[in-house]
């Protein structure tokens, strides 16, 4: 089963990129004190304990008036209420008990959804636990005194929000159906091409960017295997500020992408490869990911002997993080090359899931070395001892050497790419671990 999202919700300026940067133990959400400055990294994986989430920050954009604070507010909720688990609903003690907050909270109210009322910015509590108690009118249950900034109150915070979390992440029996996510920005064919591999008009497809309301899963059976294709979620109603539509795709997509085992980024090829493209694929290659980049729409494009060429050397121009990704020129319109899809998932979930002899292993790196002489500082030369995968989904190897420091970056993609020369491992990424090890 995949693991819990919990999204934190709340006005702008709350505090909720501080506590989403204390949470993820790094500076991803940038913080500042202007109202709606969070826009990059907005989820991260988070351990409590035994527990194991992905956290999702819905920060706003910059508000021009009190009704648009509200809306924005208002759409927030929404994306929380249809992609998370639990909620962390995010106020301000200073600040005090608003009307927006009361707003937001009869919509949480509503949905059914577990919901952890926190009351930011508690610095002391023998000086504001009054001022806490306020927000017990909202209805939602007792506030949790926090303070982002200093850490404080922060563990009883999670201890409530992992009371909602699944007993046995693995009671019943595992689905062993593959699982493909489609994913990409709004309005480049995700579902059409779901609908032509499927037959039948399952998925709503409009011309309205984000028309599919939530990850809707499908099973597709082809050749008497069975799929369950996840198609990912536009928005609720079309949004004219352009980075809400592309935070919220992104927030769609780590929703899927967690649970999927081969993603599919699928791309528009009369667009082109974009830095939203970019950052939906950078989600399934961090969380190794088997990968398809599927261009769609390749039946209007005007050809010659060279546009195939053209653009796939821009894709992997852009998409340079993951040269391993398959790419395949589709049209969901017409069903062009829409079913070769199904091989290229078959041997993408092959090589996630391959293993190879430590022997086999220890051969490649042997004769590695001997081509290209490790890096050496200071008249000090990296020794490299032993390497053995330890994973599968992504093919993980641990490398035992000398010195660390001495294991530059470079030497281990060349090291990669011997490993892939052998075993091709194409469609996936592969991770590498360096462990020390005194010699003798």
């Amino acid at each position: 089963m995949s693991k819990p999202v919990v999204a934190v919700v709340g006005r702008p300026n709350v505090g909720k990129s501080t506590l989403f940067n204390a949470l993820a133990g790094e500076r991803i959400s940038i913080v500042q004190d202007t109202p709606g400055v969070t826009r990059d990294r907005i989820y991260a994986e988070v351990s409590w304990l035994d527990k194991n989430f992905t956290l999702i920050d819905t920060g706003g954009i910059e508000p021009e008036s009190k009704d648009i604070i509200l809306s924005q507010m208002r759409e927030q909720a929404q994306i929380a209420i249809d992609t998370a688990d639990v909620i962390i609903f995010m106020t301000d003690v200073r600040q005090g008990l608003v009307d927006a907050d009361s707003k937001v909270a009869d919509m949480l109210r509503r949905c059914g959804k577990p919901v952890v009322l926190v009351v930011n910015k508690v610095d002391s509590f023998e000086k504001y636990m009054t001022d806490v108690y306020e927000f017990y009118n909202l209805g939602i249950g007792d506030p949790i005194p926090v303070s982002s900034a200093s850490r404080l109150g922060i563990g009883d915070m999670l201890d409530e929000v992992a009371k909602y979390f699944p007993e046995d992440a693995d009671t019943g029996e595992e689905d062993e159906r593959p699982k493909v996510a489609v994913v990409g920005k709004p309005n480049v064919g995700k579902s059409s091409l779901i609908n032509h591999l499927l037959g039948e008009e399952r998925v709503i497809v409009s011309e309205i960017a984000g028309t599919t309301r939530d990850a809707i899963d499908t099973e597709i059976t082809w050749q008497d295997r069975e799929y369950v294709f996840i198609d990912t979620a536009g928005l609720r109603r079309k949004s004219k500020i352009k980075e809400e539509l592309e935070r919220f795709s992104i927030i769609r997509a780590v929703t899927a992408v967690e649970r999927a085992d081969v993603v599919i980024v699928v791309i528009d090829a009369t667009e082109g490869v974009t830095e939203q493209d970019a950052k939906i694929a950078g989600i399934a290659h961090e969380r190794g990911k088997g990968i398809i980049i599927a261009v769609n729409k390749w039946d209007a494009i005007e050809k010659d002997d060279k546009t195939i060429y053209k653009h796939t050397d821009r894709i992997r121009q852009i998409l340079s993080f993951m040269p391993y990704a398959e790419i395949l020129f589709i049209s969901a319109k017409t069903g062009q090359r829409t079913r070769k899809l199904f091989d290229m998932i078959d041997v993408v979930l092959e090589n996630n899931s391959m293993r190879v002899a430590t022997g086999v292993l220890n051969e490649i790196m042997t004769e590695a070395v001997a081509m290209q002489q490790p890096p050496s500082d200071k008249g000090k030369r990296l020794k490299l001892f032993y390497i053995t995968q330890v994973a599968v989904k992504p093919p993980t190897f641990v490398i035992f050497v000398n010195d660390k420091e001495l294991m530059h970056f470079s030497y281990t993609r060349y090291l990669e790419n011997r490993i892939r020369e052998a075993f091709g491992f194409q469609g996936t990424s592969l991770k590498f671990i360096i462990r020390e090890r005194k010699e003798g």
